[in-house]
């Protein structure tokens, strides 16, 4: 991401932070993302470089003013006002703030980091799946059924946010369903201003070693980590810790493939 787009990108979270922490602004801003998703004609409007930003927000209040909240509509205004790479870069920029807004409801209740880790482990579940992951990923199947397939598994076994964030994931902006998740935790993550290290261990580390290893981590990237633990038979011994597209090899395994590798190259 450039530093333009990052400085958009923080200026529309600035805004999304003003408004509020509200599991209704959430379903808000799901509900202008889909509008947005099913008319290309207003989300290009909306987006349009070549017209002035005050055509675009006050088209943004428009068409929005009095069907949703004020502060739904005034993240729509303010993200049609930034310049951004087109109509599908304001979908995906509404998206991100629906998110946001389910996450910070979450830490306002207090439950940020169980959802971070119940997102993360049912992702997880749902990759290691082959069944599972066609039934929630497959688009043969009515997008409201696989929701309902989410909801059904995670149920009084998860957080609401956690429930509710998993069936949005469903749509798979990011291409699969396992990449929209993804996204959502490290998103969890930034909101608790962490970063997501996942961890591959052949057995499970105990709480002491858990804290041990984040704080190495938290020195080496210069920031708190949170942690997702992958316990992996298949890893002979060591560590592999995956932070962001930085992969930190330290299982024997890796490095008998990195050596076999080597040698036939």
């Amino acid at each position: 991401m450039s530093q333009a787009s990052e400085a958009r990108t923080s200026a529309l979270d600035a805004i999304g932070d003003r408004a509020g922490a509200d599991a209704g602004l959430s379903a808000e801003l799901f509900a202008i993302a889909d509008a947005l998703e099913a008319n290309p004609a207003v989300r290009k409007a909306l987006a349009d470089p070549g017209q002035p930003a005050e055509a675009r927000t006050g088209l943004a209040h428009q068409l929005f003013d009095g069907k949703v909240s004020t502060e739904a509509v005034d993240v729509l205004a303010e993200a049609s006002g930034l310049r951004l790479s087109g109509g599908l870069a304001l979908l995906a920029a509404i998206e991100r703030q629906g998110v946001r807004a389910e996450l910070r409801f979450a830490d306002q209740a207090g439950t940020l980091a169980d959802v971070e880790d119940e997102l993360f482990r049912f992702g997880r579940l749902v990759q290691s799946d082959n069944t599972l992951r066609e039934a929630i990923g497959g688009r043969t199947v009515p997008l409201t059924h696989r929701q309902e397939l989410v909801r059904g598994l995670l149920d009084g076994k998860a957080k609401e946010s956690t429930v509710r964030l998993a069936q949005r994931a469903v749509q798979a902006r990011e291409r699969t369903f396992d990449n929209t998740l993804t996204g959502y935790v490290t998103l969890a993550a930034l909101q608790r201003r962490r970063t997501v290290a996942t961890v591959t261990v052949a057995k499970a580390l105990d709480a002491e070693q858990i804290e041990r290893l984040g704080a190495a981590l938290g020195r080496q990237v210069g920031r708190p980590v949170a942690i997702q633990l992958v316990v992996d038979p298949e890893v002979v011994g060591g560590v592999r810790v995956a932070l962001g597209d930085e992969v930190i090899e330290g299982t024997v395994s890796g490095r008998l493939e990195q050596a076999r590798r080597e040698l036939t190259d």
